[in-house]
């Protein structure tokens, strides 16, 4: 299900692009969705991967839900998460439109200053 943005009204176009946009500020939901890039993980299994209480990335992993970022299922007493690719998608085809195509230099760079950090 590929979500197409530019058909729906402004308010709701720019509401939806204000909560992706909250949503991936923080580091540690960038890294909750970069641990369900390949994954679905339990909330005990992603929080092995940080140092924050559980009720702290519960309130991330309810941002990037917010967001449409993640969806989740229940098994038994677990909550399982997984990225919403198709989301994630339609987003960076929209933020395509303001860069513009982008040259291999800007992309290496990109990678570059990403090693770097």
């Amino acid at each position: 299900m590929l979500v197409v943005i530019e058909h729906i009204d402004t308010y709701r176009y720019n509401t939806f692009m204000d909560k992706i946009f909250r949503a991936l500020a923080d580091k540690n939901r960038r890294k909750i969705l970069t641990l369900l890039k390949d994954n679905d993980l339990s909330v005990n299994e992603l929080l092995k991967n940080f140092e924050i209480g559980q009720a702290t990335l519960s309130n991330h992993l309810s941002i990037l839900k917010k967001a449409r970022l993640v969806d989740n299922r229940i098994l038994g007493k677990q909550r399982i998460y997984r990225l919403n690719k198709d989301i994630l998608i339609a987003f960076a085809e929209n933020m395509r439109k303001f860069a513009g195509r982008l040259d291999e230099s800007f992309v290496e760079e990109i990678a570059i200053r990403s090693a770097r950090v």
